[in-house]
């Protein structure tokens, strides 16, 4: 599957982030095996980042219908929560923006979603900005870029 992306549900949705001193799969819980790694499938889009008034807007698009309607899906169940975006290379994050010195709000488009974080405080708009900045960075450096909604992968890309 080119349009996914499997990700270790154990500790905040990062892979090989799990819990100090525990296997992953090792919680227990109704359904689990002992040992058994927790991953879940993590759509796989296109992720434009630009400033805007007020903050930043991310655009997550696929050309798949199938993956589109999953990110669409587990945005509008996550939808009211904390956003951040977790900056990954090679399985590790280089850098996580928690955009709690906002309010994030998720529309729907036609072939994704689209996430706008703004702020009245100027303080916190140059915050999100400078997160923004930082993010596109990473991205132009070869970075992939994980959008979560309270602490829950949506999408990952670049």
């Amino acid at each position: 599957m080119t349009s996914t992306m499997m990700m270790e549900r154990t500790g905040m949705g990062m892979p090989g982030m799990g819990m100090p001193g525990m296997a992953p799969g090792t919680m227990g819980g109704a359904g689990s095996m002992p040992n058994a790694p927790q991953m879940m499938m993590v759509p796989r889009c296109t992720i434009k980042m630009e400033k805007c008034a007020g903050g930043m807007k991310m655009t997550c698009t696929s050309e798949d219908k199938m993956t589109a309607t999953m990110m669409q899906n587990l945005c509008t169940m996550m939808a009211g929560g904390m956003c951040s975006c977790c900056m990954m290379m090679n399985g590790m994050m280089m850098c996580c923006c928690n955009m709690m010195m906002g309010m994030c709000k998720c529309e729907m488009t036609a072939d994704g979603v689209c996430i706008t974080c703004t702020s009245g405080d100027e303080a916190c708009c140059k915050m999100i900005q400078a997160c923004c900045d930082c993010m596109t960075a990473m991205c132009d450096s070869g970075c992939v870029c994980c959008i979560c909604m309270n602490g829950m992968p949506v999408c990952c890309g670049c």
